[in-house]
């Protein structure tokens, strides 16, 4: 890939993408399979909407667009793109079949490696995503303790049990299921305290993210663990972002926090489908109970377990999380500098941690400014890095593609304090802007 630049950037179209964008409008609800890889979280008729390939750190659109991928597809993608060890991996278990009347011998070896690399793992459940495990992680706190309140920090996914206790995302979940899923905040432990004390003796778990896009403050973690054993619940940890991220053992082993239960996906097997909740055996054990019922048939699935079990190996052998942190903090610091370097160190930042940060856009009262994003995220495609606002660097980042970054990241931010210079940020928009309403064409496609 070429130095970016502004002469790059014009020489892109995505006339294909919006081809498939129209095609899939008419036959997928909202035209994608996923909420965070919509049409409308892009600049609609700039930005690419169809990855057809992707190799080490960079993806290629449908319109044969080359990018340096800065999402790792969400997050799933921890080594890089079709990494040569996981994808030999599954190619040799594809000749001897996937899936199986019985158990495959990687169900065993699989669940045996999570128990020696995280530290609340005892025993092991697979499942598909990790919508699967964060319900199951629930519903084995609820059964263990036998209380019915679950409290609650952070997105798990689209289950009832989370989704239900947020107002306007509760369509089509009976009255009454939100009532027992009540949320604190992060970084909060009073609001956790909170929630025991108006349901006593009620409360199965707690459920946190770990990590968010700040450190959790002023022991935040230990006192949630100290909380969850003075009222008899249990602590869990949603680890299906930052499990083998942050550490091989997930943000536990790099906060030294241990769960009873962390539930894990996304990178467990660099971007194959498998999840797993993983516990103490007292708390797992509760799964095999005759009056508890959990079965999946996709569970098994060998070539996910093929994967994830390269993909740990790999781990194991290699310097993986010390490159995914300085590849991500040279990302973070750099655009940072490059913010205050063209004077706009108060429009936006770039939060987090190096594993995992976002870059944001805000105006001149600290509100987030969705027209300034959209233009940023419109040169940036332009320029061939697919920003989407969080950055997640893989072990296949180099320090050439955070130099290309950087470099397309200064022109962007040029054009943007110019545009704000000008007041004419939304003139400056060559399609819809990010959050904008899925018009559905139905005629040719300009």
């Amino acid at each position: 890939m070429s130095k970016g630049s502004q002469s790059a950037a014009s020489d892109r179209s995505v006339q294909e993408s919006r081809k498939l964008v129209d095609r899939a409008a008419r036959v997928v609800p909202g035209a994608t399979q996923t909420g965070s890889k919509a049409p409308t979280q892009f600049v609609q008729g700039v930005s690419p909407t169809h990855i057809a390939r992707a190799d080490g750190s960079r993806l290629w659109d449908a319109d044969g667009n080359e990018y340096v991928d800065c999402n790792a597809a969400l997050g799933p993608v921890l080594l890089g793109h079709n990494y040569p060890a996981v994808t030999d991996a599954v190619k040799a278990q594809l000749d001897d079949g996937t899936m199986y009347t019985m158990e495959h011998p990687l169900h065993v070896e699989v669940a045996e490696l999570l128990t020696e690399v995280v530290p609340c793992a005892e025993m092991v459940k697979f499942a598909k995503s990790g919508n699967d495990v964060t319900a199951l992680a629930a519903k084995v706190a609820r059964a263990h303790t036998g209380r019915d309140v679950i409290a609650t920090q952070g997105y798990h996914g689209w289950p009832d049990v989370w989704t239900s206790a947020n107002e306007g995302l509760d369509a089509g979940i009976p009255d009454g299921i939100g009532d027992n899923t009540v949320a604190f905040e992060y970084n909060d432990i009073e609001s956790v305290e909170r929630i025991f004390e108006a349901h006593p003796d009620n409360v199965a778990a707690i459920v946190t993210t770990p990590v968010n896009l700040e450190d959790p403050a002023d022991d935040f973690l230990e006192r949630l663990q100290e909380l969850a054993e003075r009222e008899g619940a249990l602590l869990v940890f949603d680890e299906v972002l930052t499990g083998f991220r942050f550490a091989i053992g997930g943000a536990q082993e790099y906060y030294g926090v241990t769960p009873d239960l962390a539930c894990f996906a996304k990178a467990m097997a660099n971007g194959f489908p498998i999840s797993a909740l993983a516990g103490k055996r007292e708390y797992m054990e509760t799964i095999d109970r005759d009056d508890f019922f959990y079965s999946m048939t996709y569970a098994g699935d060998a070539a996910s377990l093929a994967a994830a079990k390269a993909a740990i190996t790999v781990q194991r052998e290699e310097d993986v999380h010390e490159h995914i942190f300085r590849i991500g903090d040279s990302l973070l610091e750099g655009y940072n500098e490059l913010a205050t370097e063209v004077g706009l160190e108060d429009r936006t930042r770039a939060t987090g941690l190096p594993p995992r940060f976002a870059i944001q856009f805000h105006d001149e009262e600290g509100d987030h400014d969705q027209a300034v994003r959209s233009l940023f995220m419109q040169e940036a495609h332009k320029r061939g890095v697919l920003y989407t606002g969080s950055h997640i660097p893989t072990y296949s980042h180099t320090d050439e593609d955070v130099a290309f970054v950087l470099d397309a990241y200064r022109e962007s931010l040029e054009v943007v304090a110019d545009a704000l210079e000008s007041d004419d940020v939304t003139d400056r928009l060559e399609g819809e802007p990010v959050g904008a309403t899925l018009r559905q064409r139905t005629g040719e496609n300009d």
